[in-house]
């Protein structure tokens, strides 16, 4: 095959008719992933994909060595009080996986170790390299050890569908009990007594609908739970406490809670209150009493709390505020922590409990009017919780990162406030991070809404400079300011890199996802282009490379469909850029429960309509389009991968421009390949790509 000749998808076009309108889709067979044609579509492309990209093999393996280079590959977390063990993970020099440790606690002070050195009885819970063996992926769903730190339940999935298979084993003994579930969901939890580990079981679209209790020793499992509903899931975990199972049902807009007594666990659960259709809250043991946080007529969350007998009455604690978006409570002994969003930006205010109140209502509410919030100097960062599984502790763990400075690990000291420096990941390699700035830019749209875009540069760059421009915007999800080693090198080759905080994330509160939406989902795509434009105007930005994932896929497609001309190259990986076509199908992974984030195109015209003005591949024309680079998994249960295919295959026949590059991991699933050493090198030939397209 000539390396000027891309493979051709035959057509074979299907005919869809709703809402009155008749649609033809001639590449629909690529969702056969058992016809052997469609893999050897696939596999063809990606031979395609190596003639093209050839040539930027040195560059892929210069960039793959900076990142090793700049990566500790010998290292190791901040060990976490839990019980009677520091609990933390390895990572070794030449292997791909993390090893889990624990070691006894014979202080309140964390141990000193080193990388690459052990200690004194020192144990390996899990060693994910062993596990892994030969296997081309490997992922871990749940690792999760019994409250008095016994037992461990970890489950595996050797193939990235996300399908996984659940294991017990003594931690005492080292031996691996009989018990093995298959087929199992992410995470899982233990009775308060760790005779019993509840997990979920998805349906065949992918959604986990059931919560089985198991009792070590036994083959028959419990169904304790079952959501009939098709928009919502379930999971199920325990309370810092230990006190309480909490098991939550889920829409994308509404939510529900039951709670068991832990130490009872074929007890029956009892509900916190009756779902009301757009009322989300969730609920957290406090001691004597429980946090509540929900919407109910609060946009932006309100904290309650609620009395232990009387969990659905709820008295406000935090009140509504319109700039600020309360995001999570955390409970302790002493204090609670609430997790808030306030102008694009994370933070954390502390409620400390005045130990000379014994009633908890006026303990709460003294607690309240002593609330502080904790200072961070940067004018850009993202902070949050991090690590805290103890109840009783006069420390608050946090995490923390800015887009110059790398993750750091601190303890807080609420007695004193001093915030403690545990560990900032090293970058090796002599980064600075004093040679690097950070920036906060706001871009008008023809609207007059302002979005904030965080960028990040070489103090030494010249600008106009080429960009990455990426952009994600949806779900409410929230890309917040952090550290990339890999971005560096983008950033020491003159790059700029920027943010687009679109409307349909959650970086400004909920209005900012309600505005970005169902049938106000294009904001999210024009926000996008007004950001480029503005990084365009003001001198920032010359070529502006477009990245996204997932549903910022979407956002990728959409964009090159709305402005091709701002792009000179556009990165799509694992891009939900089929939307329409999936969203009718109620039979695939996650559609039902989508339709309150996309609108319900099946039984709603108005909805179909809107949706097929703005899905990637329905509108696909013969402009000239930027060159692009689709990058799925064939194992991927959120996007299918036959979306980027379709896609591409429907770019190459119908526009100008490109050329338009389909890589498709074969052994994967939705977040590629699992190894770290793999994954750097996916990354690195993403980068060479970028790199080229900024510089030529």
């Amino acid at each position: 095959m000539s390396s000027n000749t891309p493979p051709l998808a035959k057509k074979i076009p299907t005919e869809r008719t709703h809402h009155g309108d008749t649609v033809i889709d001639e590449y629909a067979w690529l969702s056969n992933k058992e016809d052997p044609d469609t893999k050897a579509y696939l596999e063809a492309e990606n031979e395609f994909l190596k003639q093209q990209t050839g040539h930027l093999s040195d560059l892929q393996e210069q960039v793959f060595q900076e990142i090793k280079g700049r990566t500790q590959e010998t290292d190791l977390s901040v060990p976490s009080r839990k019980g009677a063990w520091w609990y933390f993970s390895r990572t070794e020099e030449g292997k791909q996986y993390a090893v889990s440790c624990r070691v006894p606690a014979d202080s309140d002070a964390p141990p000193e170790i080193t990388p690459g050195g052990k200690l004194d009885r020192e144990q390996v819970i899990l060693d994910g390299n062993e596990l892994a063996g030969d296997s081309a992926f490997f992922s871990i769903g749940t690792s999760a050890v019994t409250p008095d730190g016994t037992m461990l339940a970890y489950s595996t999935d050797y193939k990235g569908d996300e399908r996984f298979t659940l294991r017990f084993k003594n931690l005492e003994t080292g031996e691996l009990l009989p018990d093995e579930i298959a087929d199992i969901f992410y995470g899982g939890s233990w009775s308060a007594d760790g005779s019993a580990f509840f997990y979920t079981r998805v349906d065949d679209a992918w959604r986990p609908f059931q919560v089985y209790r198991h009792t070590l020793g036994t083959e028959e499992d419990v169904l304790v739970y079952e959501e009939t509903d098709e928009r919502y899931w379930v999971g199920i975990g325990l309370t810092r406490s230990e006190r309480y199972l909490v098991l939550g049902a889920g829409s994308k807009i509404t939510s529900e809670v039951r709670i068991l007594d832990a130490n009872d666990p074929a007890g029956e659960f009892r509900i916190v209150r009756p779902r009301t259709t757009g009322v989300e809250y969730s609920v957290e043991h406090a001691g004597d009493f429980f946090y509540i946080l929900h919407n109910e007529n609060a946009e932006n969350f309100e904290l309650a709390t609620a009395p232990l007998d009387d969990p659905g009455a709820w008295t406000p604690i935090i009140a509504h505020r319109d700039d600020t978006r309360l995001l999570e409570i955390d409970a302790f002994e002493g204090h609670a922590v609430v997790h808030f969003r306030r102008d694009g930006l994370t933070g954390l205010r502390v409620l400390p409990y005045p130990s000379t109140i014994a009633d908890w209502r006026e303990r709460v509410e003294a607690a309240e009017r002593n609330a502080y919030e904790i200072d961070f100097p940067e004018p850009l960062y993202d902070v949050g919780p991090a690590g805290n599984p103890e109840f009783s502790t006069k420390r608050l763990r946090l995490a923390y990162t800015s887009m110059v400075t790398p993750p750091s690990v601190y303890d807080y000291e609420l007695d004193t406030h001093e915030l403690i420096l545990l560990k900032r990941r090293p970058v090796l390699g002599g980064y600075e991070p004093a040679d690097y700035e950070q920036f906060r830019e706001w871009a008008t749209t023809e609207d007059g809404t302002r979005i904030p875009v965080s960028i990040v540069k070489r103090k030494d760059a010249s600008k106009p400079a080429p960009t990455v421009l990426y952009g994600y915007g949806s779900y409410e999800t929230s890309i917040d300011p952090g550290f990339s080693v890999p971005r560096l090198s983008l950033l020491d080759r003159g790059f700029v890199f920027a943010v687009a905080h679109v409307r349909g994330g959650g970086e400004m509160g909920r209005h900012w996802y309600e505005d970005g939406k169902l049938t106000r989902k294009r904001n999210t795509f024009t926000d996008f282009v007004a950001v480029a434009r503005h990084l365009k105007a003001t001198g920032w930005s010359e070529r502006i490379i477009a990245r996204g994932g997932s549903a910022g896929g979407l956002l990728m497609g959409a964009v090159t469909n709305l402005a091709p001309e701002e792009f000179a190259g556009v990165v799509a990986e694992v891009p939900f850029v089929d939307a329409l076509n999936t969203i009718l199908d109620p039979s695939l992974p996650l559609t039902v429960i989508e339709w309150d984030e996309w609108g319900d195109p099946l039984h709603n015209p108005d909805v179909y309509a809107y949706m097929k003005s703005y899905t990637p591949y329905e509108n696909v024309d013969g402009r000239s389009y930027p060159p692009i680079l689709a990058i799925t998994s064939l194992n991927d249960t959120r996007v299918l991968y036959h979306e980027p295919a379709k896609w591409i295959a429907r770019l190459r026949s119908t526009a100008q421009g490109g050329p338009f590059l389909l890589k498709t991991e074969m052994g994967a699933g939705h977040g590629g390949r699992s190894g770290r050493y793999d994954a750097w090198r996916e990354e690195a030939f993403a980068l060479s790509w970028i790199i080229e397209r900024g510089t030529s």
